[in-house]
């Protein structure tokens, strides 16, 4: 029987086959890798046999991940709005608990998603909640491996999918890396959530701004330049980064600031 394979090492999930593909275009690009391992597949119904879910409260927000962790290992965050939830960012493990817990806080209404090494089963998860729209950046539909009516593609540098909640393509790591702006987020001061684009680095403190994270390929000073002119004019005080506990709950926007500008620096230095 046909069945949707998972790469073990990016979480992306491919359309159904009788046997695995033979490589994964995610982990092949630079901004990823194949491990040492070789490449190597799962399903959902197995991940959910070695894993069990993970919830955790985040500053104001509900991660959601599984223990122990998959693939990238980054968690997704419920988005609470007046339209209904939003998913941000996505994750390839999704079993009975998780549907039950966000069922019973309403559901979903929406899935968004910063960048393809998250898309992971994003669309197990929209048809899971009754075909939620799932919102794409159009500049990196190449790199969706599993197409379905539930995505929608969106183009143009924002996008506002609520009321208060703006996609802001930012690019930088991909051509269509995107920021989530929830502007009543963080009691009212407004949140970046900006999954790897924006990488909320261990001191918490800074965001780091890469091409490629595990292969240690640094962006240039005019994507970076770009990416933070392209953030001024949006106020907030809170920013979520991808991973647990990867959260700047106060003081982001002057984080990002500097972040920007100390990137820019260190690639202009001319000696140690």
């Amino acid at each position: 029987m046909a069945t949707p394979f998972i790469c073990t090492a990016c979480g992306t999930q491919f359309p159904p086959a009788d046997q695995p593909p033979p490589c994964c275009p995610i982990c092949q690009d630079e901004r990823q890798y194949v491990p040492e391992s070789g490449q190597n597949w799962t399903t959902l119904e197995q991940l959910s046999q070695s894993r069990k879910a993970l919830l955790k409260e985040e500053h104001g927000l509900l991660g959601i991940g599984c223990a122990p962790d998959f693939a990238i290992g980054q968690r997704a965050l419920l988005l609470p709005t007046p339209a209904g939830n939003i998913l941000w960012d996505c994750i390839a493990f999704l079993d009975a608990t998780l549907l039950r817990v966000i069922q019973a806080l309403g559901g979903l209404a929406g899935i968004a998603i910063s960048h393809p090494h998250y898309y992971t089963t994003m669309l197990e998860w929209s048809r899971a909640f009754g075909g939620v729209p799932i919102h794409l950046h159009a500049a990196d539909r190449e790199w969706v491996m599993r197409s379905g009516p539930e995505i929608a593609f969106w183009e143009g540098e924002t996008h506002m999918i609520a009321p208060g909640v703006t996609l802001i393509r930012l690019g930088g790591h991909f051509s269509g890396g995107t920021v989530l702006h929830a502007a009543q987020a963080a009691e009212g001061r407004g949140a970046l959530l900006s999954g790897d684009i924006l990488q909320v680095v261990p001191d918490r403190r800074h965001v780091g701004l890469m091409r490629s994270y595990p292969n240690l390929i640094p962006l240039g000073a005019a994507a970076v330049r770009r990416m933070g002119e392209a953030i001024e004019a949006w106020d907030f005080d809170a920013v979520y980064g991808a991973f647990w506990g990867r959260v700047i709950p106060q003081g982001g926007r002057q984080a990002v600031t500097e972040s920007v500008g100390r990137h820019i620096a260190h690639l202009h230095r001319d000696r140690p």
